[in-house]
């Protein structure tokens, strides 16, 4: 099973997770396995090989000796549920014996196994938790002094060309490297439960179903991100893929660590971004940013009196939600869409105060929101 998340620029959301205009995207589980369907997988062709780095001589790493080196410490998880047995990859991220891989791989398990490659037989794996809202789970095996940890680089320092290096089991086929490029930067997706995943790496290395949760490695091979999602119109890989960064699988590691789970914050509502096209059709005051289309029943913005729609048009051949609040600012800073909102809420803790400016009829107004924590799942 693989979940297929659609959606439109002015689809439903929710701040704290919003995914705007990305169509055909697929969480990358590499399946179920089931025992009645021998059915050989469709691959995709392949890509073009790609150097890592410079080669030449006195050049950096090449793709052999980043997986040489950190093949080893890339894991093929199994987990076992009713239904089936769902496969991905993970990665050992200490010497503790802690893996990381995505929640969706290892959703509603009732026993996982990993496999190093090297190893006779997979190894029991405990899950110490996992966080939906940004496709992260953290798993624990016995300690090993045999483990072999990858490096964890920083996200925020690879441009866009910069070389990559992916390692997973796509298809069920271990250890298994592509290469390419960092394609963009800061994009969203839309995680498992609904919410958004900001500063997503997009990468047009090859990934496919198997590569969920295994590294994306910068041509260091420091691990800059967790291979997540796919955007595709057939199902396999078509060259944009989408790997959740490093920076917040360490954060939600470190909370599950501590407390076994994650709180993260609310606003609660949906809607989209003003462009120019529409604040001409709908003779908006403000050129940029967000249409209110719904302040979510019993949530922190209803009950700060934020108002969503009371209607909608179409504008481009897409339906535009009319008659809400506009929102323009937060805490004073202009709001460009809702990139902007989402990446300041995911920001923040549940409990803490933000102002919103906001228009409506015309007139400018100031309403401050306490934020809530985040339900489990999008509220529809």
């Amino acid at each position: 099973m693989r979940r297929r998340i659609l959606s439109s620029s002015f689809g439903s959301a929710v701040v704290g997770g919003l995914i705007v205009a990305v169509a055909g995207l697929i969480a990358i589980e590499a399946g179920w396995i089931d025992g009645d369907d021998e059915r050989a997988p469709e691959l995709a062709a392949p890509a073009l090989a790609r150097p890592a780095t410079d080669q030449t001589e006195g050049g950096g790493m090449t793709v052999n000796d980043i997986y040489e080196r950190d093949s080893k410490g890339v894991v093929f998880v199994q987990a076992g549920q009713a239904n089936g047995t769902a496969t991905g990859a993970g990665f050992v991220m200490d010497d503790e014996g802690h893996i990381l891989t995505n929640a969706h791989v290892v959703e509603g398990a009732d026993s996982i196994e990993v496999d190093f490659g090297d190893a006779a037989e997979s190894r029991s794996a405990e899950l110490v938790g996992m966080d939906p809202s940004s496709d992260v789970a953290l798993l624990d095996v016995e300690e090993d002094d045999e483990l072999t940890k990858l490096s964890l680089g920083d996200s925020t320092k690879v441009e866009v060309g910069d070389p990559v290096v992916a390692i997973g089991n796509p298809f069920g086929l271990d250890r298994t490297v592509t290469t390419g490029i960092i394609s963009a930067k800061a994009r969203q997706i839309q995680a498992p439960n609904g919410f958004s995943i900001s500063d997503v790496l997009q990468t047009d290395a090859a990934v496919n179903p198997g590569n969920s949760g295994g590294p994306l490695l910068d041509g260091s091979g420091r691990v800059i991100g967790i291979n997540s999602q796919i955007a595709t119109q057939g199902g396999g890989n078509e060259g944009v893929a989408f790997a959740v960064p490093i920076e917040t699988a360490r954060e939600v590691a470190d909370q599950l660590l501590e407390d076994g789970t994650v709180e993260r914050a609310y606003l609660g509502i949906s809607g989209g971004d003003i462009t120019a096209d529409v604040a001409e059709q709908l003779d908006l005051p403000t050129e940029s940013g967000v249409l209110v289309d719904e302040a979510y029943a019993g949530g922190p913005a209803d009950a700060a009196g934020i108002r969503g729609s009371s209607g909608q048009d179409m504008v481009a051949g897409r339906p535009v939600p009319t008659g809400g609040d506009i929102i323009t600012k937060l805490d004073g800073d202009e709001v460009t869409g809702m990139d902007d909102v989402i990446s300041r809420i995911n920001g923040m803790e549940p409990g803490e105060e933000v102002v919103l400016t906001v228009l409506r009829d015309g007139e400018e107004t100031e309403l401050t929101v306490t934020l809530g924590k985040r339900p489990e799942q999008v509220t529809s």
